[in-house]
């Protein structure tokens, strides 16, 4: 053997040996990997653990600088070791791991305010970066600083229409020479998300040629004024936009003020994923830690975000900066993603004990955190607002399949700012998945939810410690926690479920075998609920939580019991319950009388609601307390002055001598939520405490009398009841509260809980203006086409004959 045979054995001896491998942005693929002699790549630095002993856990060390991957790393269950692979900063915070690439380029003046740079051989750029900072493409309307993408769309939605120019307008598209590549974002018609069009090209007509507008599972019309373009060279005319001509392989850019360009240090995004663990639940990949990274510069995909989940309002694109699909045991950890452009960390299908914690998640185009399994795991599985047909209904309880991630933590990370991009996101998304713990994470400044629940499958998931607030602030209709229940027991016709339930009471449970937990939190949204459980969902118990703003929203569903906690400055807003629904609610402080929806419909013994509504503490008159009386509802119940012992301090827990606990109220800790790790505790926010309204008249109440008209009790929905029937809340409309066995508007096909928004056309937003134009129908004829919403959906009512309308 030579000497230099002798040199190598020991190298390999003590590299392996001492189960340390050091990468460094001065090292050199040859090298063995020590300290002294570091490998440059992470591809490298990951082969070396492969080949390593796992007589102990092997650690990779990362020097600090920023490691540009021109790949996505992919791990296998090639990569197992018994005791486990730490990949890990040697300094937190100081090692970044980019999917982009350095830009060196020889700027020149194009013309007064922009300059121009040959770009050889690049095909793309999505996103460009000048000194760490995320620039715009070049778009209309222009970016506002502390707005985001839909600068269109105020954050206090205050806004009004016709203080905006349609990006649509003829004259300013006829003003593109050549759009082809551009695109354009716009809301959802009912701000439920948003959706994304690739721009093919222009029509002689001057009409854009559009393809997308599949990311929203509940489709509507573009929003006829929340739309934004981008990517268009003539929009190039503000401070920080650029354009890349992609024929002549030319980027331009309107640098901001004082930059000094040709020193500036330019990046572009290549990367889809930085990191992949890709296995299966015969093979899983294992043990495999990340911990202490900075992770930035990931590509765009909402024009991939095409599958729909389940019967929800979303759709998915199944990948993010990191990606686990089939892994056991890995973890994330005191790292950070900073300005992803798509999801941050998906959890895909089969997936067991995978722990982030500690993470600082911000500007991410898309979600948080993603916990998604195969629709295939679903039992009669559905996809869309569409009708259950119960004839063909699989009743075997649980899961088809394993192929779905359970047993997983999200522990004391801050996540903040995502939905950059794309407003359909949540900070973390739970779909097909089960027992994901949600637990001291800070979420908030959120377009949509802080936490989303997508459907009943599988359940035992809890969300506790947690600060969640300032979400919803760029859609609707929603909640800093939502959820929906669309599951195989549920179709939209509450009356059909009811009577299927009848026959089968547990029926709800198909799915959702083990309780949803929401305890001790601190929830605030100011455009929408605190905590919303919308369509269906079933089987949570929730307690021990402090409500700021917006109050609880239980639509309908089965089996929810809440209990403990403090309601400031709202109350419950029972929507649509069935009747013998199971839900109980005791125990609380609550700030006013109950906020109902459609619940007239309900069917059962004496009006009664649910199975429980009693013993709560009320902070207003007894007037409001008891308002529900005949519904079953608080006579046990208590009211007055809660006394707090310092609500100005976030401090609700009540003095020794309140009265709330007479009714059963227990004190629990109000001020300890959120991030607990020192760093990311220091830079979290704290959400606005509010200012308490004792004894004030409730907020949102029906805004006008119930009518009697033609048989049948009218109303004018306002507000957050509008949501009851899904619609917006600027869509208005007549309910039908109740209508009489004789009265012709049931014999002509109207049925209790419908919302009539227009007749030939004509919008109704009052009940004088309905009868008016039943009277005088403004088709010339005596028929009327009546537009109005059934089970959420819209629906048409053709009429040939004129109505005696005498009221």
């Amino acid at each position: 053997m030579n000497k230099f045979s002798c040199l190598s054995l020991l190298l390999f001896t003590v590299v392996f040996s001492n189960a340390q491998i050091y990468v460094a942005p001065d090292g050199n693929d040859k090298n063995p990997g020590t300290q002294a002699q570091p490998v440059a790549s992470f591809k490298k630095a990951q082969l070396l653990a492969r080949k390593s002993s796992d007589a102990n856990p092997i650690h990779v060390v990362f020097k600090a600088g920023v490691y540009y991957l021109p790949e996505t790393v992919k791990f296998t269950s090639e990569d197992n070791k018994k005791n486990g692979v730490i990949y890990e900063a040697e300094k937190e915070g100081k090692v970044i791991i980019s999917g982009g690439r350095r830009l060196r380029l020889q700027w020149k003046p194009f013309d007064a305010n922009i300059y121009v740079a040959a770009v050889p051989g690049l095909v793309s750029i999505d996103q460009l970066f000048v000194n760490g900072a995320r620039q715009y493409m070049a778009r209309y309307p222009n970016a506002q600083p502390g707005k985001n993408v839909f600068d269109a769309w105020e954050l206090n939605h205050n806004i009004k229409p016709d203080s905006i120019n349609d990006v649509l307008r003829y004259s300013r598209i006829n003003g593109w020479k050549n759009p082809q590549g551009a695109y354009l974002h716009a809301m959802h018609n009912y701000l439920w998300g948003d959706m994304h069009w690739l721009v093919k090209g222009k029509k002689e007509t001057g009409e854009l040629m559009l393809e997308g507008g599949w990311q929203n599972n509940r489709p509507s019309t573009m929003h006829p004024v929340y739309r934004m373009v981008e990517n268009v060279f003539e929009e190039l005319d503000t401070p920080g936009e650029w354009y890349f001509n992609v024929a002549e392989h030319k980027l331009f850019f309107y640098p901001p003020k004082d930059l000094p360009l040709q020193s500036a240090l330019v990046e572009i995004v290549q990367l889809k994923h930085l990191i992949e663990l890709n296995g299966t639940a015969a093979k899983p990949v294992t043990n495999i830690h990340f911990k202490g990274f900075v992770f930035k510069h990931t590509a765009r995909t909402f024009m991939e975000n095409k599958e729909p989940l389940q019967r929800s309002d979303w759709t998915v694109y199944r990948g993010g900066a990191i990606v686990f699909n089939g892994a056991e045991n890995c973890t994330i950890s005191n790292s950070e993603f900073d300005h992803v452009g798509s999801n941050t960390i998906f959890v895909n299908n089969y997936n067991r004990h995978i722990t982030i914690k500690g993470c600082y998640i911000h500007h991410s185009g898309a979600s948080g955190i993603l916990f998604v399994g195969d629709s295939a795991a679903v039992r009669s599985s559905l996809y869309g607002y569409v009708k259950r047909n119960y004839a063909t209904l699989d009743t075997i309880k649980g899961p088809r399949n394993n192929n779905f991630p359970s047993d997983c933590l999200v522990e004391d990370c801050l996540i903040t700012l995502t939905g950059r991009d794309e407003k359909q996101t949540a900070g973390v998304h739970i779909s097909v998945a089960a027992n994901i713990r949600v637990n001291q994470c800070s979420i908030y400044d959120m377009p949509r939810a802080g936490i989303n629940i997508n459907e009943g499958s599988f359940g035992g998931h809890i969300i506790e410690n947690s600060d969640i607030f300032n979400t919803v602030l760029e859609t609707g209709d929603h909640g800093s926690f939502n959820s929906w229940g669309r599951d195989r027991y549920w179709t939209p016709d509450g009356r059909e479920v009811a009577k299927v339930l009848e026959r089968n009471s547990d029926l709800y449970q198909l799915d959702i075998a083990t309780p949803n937990i929401i305890r001790c939190n601190r929830w605030r949204c100011d455009y929408g609920w605190d905590i919303d459980l919308d369509d269906g969902s079933s089987h949570y118990r929730i307690y021990n939580n402090v409500l700021l703003n917006s109050g609880l929203k239980l639509r309908e569903g089965y089996d929810r019991i809440v209990t403990n906690n403090i309601i400031l400055n709202n109350s419950l807003h029972p929507h649509v319950w069935y009747p013998n629904s199971g839900d109980v609610f005791k125990n609380n402080i609550v700030f006013g009388a109950y906020r109902p929806a459609i619940m007239d419909r309900v069917i059962a013994p004496n009006g009664k609601w649910g199975s429980l509504i009693d013993s709560n503490y009320f902070v207003c008159d007894s007037a409001q307390m008891h308002r529900f009386l005949k519904n079953g509802c608080d006579g046990h119940s208590l009211n007055g002055d809660p006394m707090f012992v310092n609500a100005a301090m976030g401090n609700y827990q009540v003095k020794e001598n309140s009265d709330a606990l007479k009714i059963g109220f227990q004190n629990f800790s109000t001020t300890s939520f959120g991030v607990q790790k020192a760093s990311l505790k220091a830079i979290a926010k704290q959400p606005v405490l509010p200012q308490l309204n004792l004894y004030a008249k409730p907020q949102n109440t029906p805004s006008s009398k119930a009518v009697n008209w033609m048989g049948a009790m009218l109303q004018e929905p306002t507000g957050d009841q509008l949501s009851a029937y899904g619609v917006g809340f600027n869509e208005g409309g007549i309910a039908l509260l109740e209508i009489n066995p004789v009265s012709p508007l049931l014999k002509i096909g109207f049925k209790a809980g419908d919302l009539i928004q227009g007749v030939n056309g004509v919008p109704v937003k009052s009940i004088a203006e309905l009868i008016k134009l039943f009277k005088n129908p403004t088709s010339g004829t005596d028929a009327y086409e009546i537009e109005f919403i059934r089970n959420q959906q819209k629906q048409k009512l053709i009429i040939k004959e004129k109505l005696n309308s005498s009221n």
